[in-house]
């Protein structure tokens, strides 16, 4: 990366950005109503991040989705705003930005944990090992291993290697009737 995109930011009609469907990030209403509050007296501070799909003249948002929603529910925001907001655009990979979505919303807050189960879900699904998404998300892989047996699916367990079963000797068997 020669430059920040933060040097090129783009001034984009609301109706051009959409959301991503991966984001386990929740915010609860009063943190919201405080958003806008904010959003009310400073104006937006900080650009929402995207990436530009140039097949379907979308900006598709990798970080500032609460942010966007506040221009799209309150018409007093989006009228001083033109209808435009503030676009920082990032040319990455599905997987990149899955993980660029994560990093960002891990600096700031919490997470909704089936969505972030979801998100691991996905990551294998397109290839990524828990090394990689420890790496890239800021996991352990703990963590990972809770999240994996939240969505249930043993193919995300394929890279674990697992010990054989112990088989109880005749004695064992003895000794437990004892008790």
């Amino acid at each position: 990366m020669n430059k920040s995109p933060v040097y090129n930011i783009k001034a984009v009609p609301v109706e051009k950005i959409v959301a991503n469907d991966y984001n386990p990030n929740t915010v609860a209403s009063p943190e919201m109503k405080l958003l806008y509050d904010s959003i009310k007296e400073d104006g937006y501070t900080m650009p929402i991040v995207c990436y530009y799909d140039k097949d379907k003249d979308q900006y598709i948002i990798v970080d500032g989705f609460h942010r966007y929603r506040i221009i799209k529910e309150y018409p007093d925001i989006y009228e001083r705003e033109k209808g435009l907001l503030p676009v920082s655009v990032i040319d990455k990979s599905l997987d990149r930005r899955m993980a660029s979505t994560i990093r960002h919303n891990r600096a700031r807050g919490n997470h909704d944990v089936d969505l972030m189960s979801n998100i691991v879900k996905e990551l294998h699904e397109l290839g990524r090992s828990d090394a990689w998404i420890a790496k890239h998300l800021g996991m352990d892989r703990d963590e990972i291993l809770r999240l994996k047996q939240i969505t249930g699916l043993a193919a995300l367990f394929k890279e674990i290697d697992f010990t054989q079963a112990w088989e109880p000797d005749e004695k064992s068997l003895l000794d437990i009737d004892d008790d």
